[in-house]
């Protein structure tokens, strides 16, 4: 998803609702009860992707990076939506049920200290979608050589994102 489309959907909640009642009409996404075996799976695994990319940076196989980079978030962006009682097998529909469960808008300053510890923010959601675009670019182009700087920085905003989850999991009591 472009910048400008993701855009579009944090600034219409219509359009995030319209998009959302379609994958569930094409049962892309769809409601299940919460399981807290299925939240803590996911984080695992998640946390397993963190290591892969740690170990695989060292030996210079940046594109597989930059595909666990995006792989580690959406296992935990799936972990949150299991948290919220949904399945989702779309990246772009998990990408709107985040948008819709998590992302506030219009919050006083002090829930601003609360969601900056507690919630999605309009950072975290720009990097799974900038990540998502490099995982692609990463696996489907013929390119393979990748900024190790890049992918760093990647992998960090990937730990930083897990841990958000994680944070936001314990104080739901998942």
């Amino acid at each position: 998803m472009k910048l400008n489309d993701l855009n579009k959907l944090i600034g219409s909640p219509e359009i995030v609702f319209g998009k959302i009642g379609e994958y569930e009409k094409n049962e892309a996404i769809r409601r299940q009860p919460k399981d807290t075996a299925e939240i803590k799976g996911r984080i695992a695994k998640a946390e397993n992707n963190l290591r892969f990319i740690r170990d695989n940076l060292k030996l210079g196989y940046f594109d597989w990076c930059i595909t666990g980079c995006y792989y580690t978030m959406y296992q935990a962006a799936l972990a949150l939506l299991t948290a919220k009682g949904f399945y989702s097998k779309n990246h772009d529909a998990t990408l709107c049920l985040l948008i819709r469960e998590y992302y506030e808008k219009g919050i006083s300053g002090e829930d601003i200290e609360m969601i900056n510890r507690l919630f999605i923010d309009y950072n975290d959601l720009v990097f799974y979608v900038q990540s998502k675009n490099k995982r692609e670019e990463a696996t489907y182009s013929s390119k393979y050589l990748f900024d190790k700087h890049l992918v760093e920085e990647l992998r960090i905003k990937a730990v930083l994102f897990v841990d958000k989850a994680k944070e936001i999991l314990k104080n739901a009591k998942i």
